[in-house]
């Protein structure tokens, strides 16, 4: 069950589902049209993964169910990662991992990680600009991602660029060191703004009571910088898809 809700942007599309199943249902479905449609168009497509519960319980629904995709012509990055060892199960590298790519034959040339702590990039500047150096020279190939997942947290964070802090405010850089994160682990890697603003579809997938306020601030046009989520806008479209409580301060 959904609802369709008006806007500020004319490409939003705002899909308000019954509960988690039924959104992460329509996740995983919106998931495969964009990577099928992308791959009819343009031979391959790339998508943009997310961490978080619900970032990992959608790839586990795209593994039961990944329709038409050519999984060896897809690019997967990822919107941000934890700066820890190779082996934390922190990372949403290795979660992605379990959840999905290691149960489809994606090629390991196209999935692009960030670097790891313990790995040829100890400094998580260092780490960030390698990271920057990919995505730029995927774009630079490509000119968009084609599909950027996001979740949000109750303050509206996502990826990791948190209100009132210098990621979120970044106006140049693709991807940035986060040093002092509010939220554990305080380093990080994240994709910014202008990154995700480079991509043909943002898809956020948001559940919970929690997150209704910011839900209703970043629809509603909010500062970016006051509430992140806000500011992730797609070149082709934006998709919220809510279940009904993250969606119940809608007006």
């Amino acid at each position: 069950m959904s609802e369709h809700t008006d806007s500020p942007f004319p490409s939003d599309t705002v899909e308000v589902h019954l509960d988690t199943e039924s959104l992460l249902a329509a996740a995983a479905a919106r998931f495969v049209s964009v990577i099928v449609a992308a791959q009819a168009e343009r031979g391959s497509a790339s998508a943009v993964l997310t961490g978080g519960g619900t970032g990992i319980a959608l790839l586990e629904r795209v593994r039961e169910s990944p329709g038409g995709i050519d999984w060896s012509r897809v690019e997967v990055f990822w919107g941000d990662e934890r700066f820890v060892p190779a082996n934390d199960t922190e990372r949403n590298d290795l979660q992605a991992r379990q959840a999905l790519l290691d149960h489809v034959p994606v090629d390991p040339a196209r999935v692009h990680p960030v670097a790891v702590s313990d790995g040829e990039y100890p400094d998580p500047v260092e780490a960030a600009a390698e990271y920057s150096a990919t995505v730029h020279a995927y774009l630079a190939e490509h000119g968009a991602f084609d599909l950027h997942l996001l979740g949000m947290g109750g303050e509206g964070h996502i990826n990791s660029l948190f209100p009132h802090t210098d990621a979120v405010r970044e106006q140049h850089e693709l991807v940035v060191a986060v040093t002092n994160s509010p939220k554990p682990p305080p380093v990080r890697v994240t994709l910014t703004l202008p990154a995700i603003r480079r991509s043909r579809h943002v898809v956020l997938v948001v559940d919970g009571a929690a997150k209704a306020e910011a839900v209703a601030a970043a629809i509603g046009g909010a500062e970016p910088v006051e509430v992140p989520a806000a500011g992730a806008i797609g070149l082709d479209s934006t998709t919220w898809l809510l279940d009904q409580r993250a969606a119940s301060a809608l007006r």
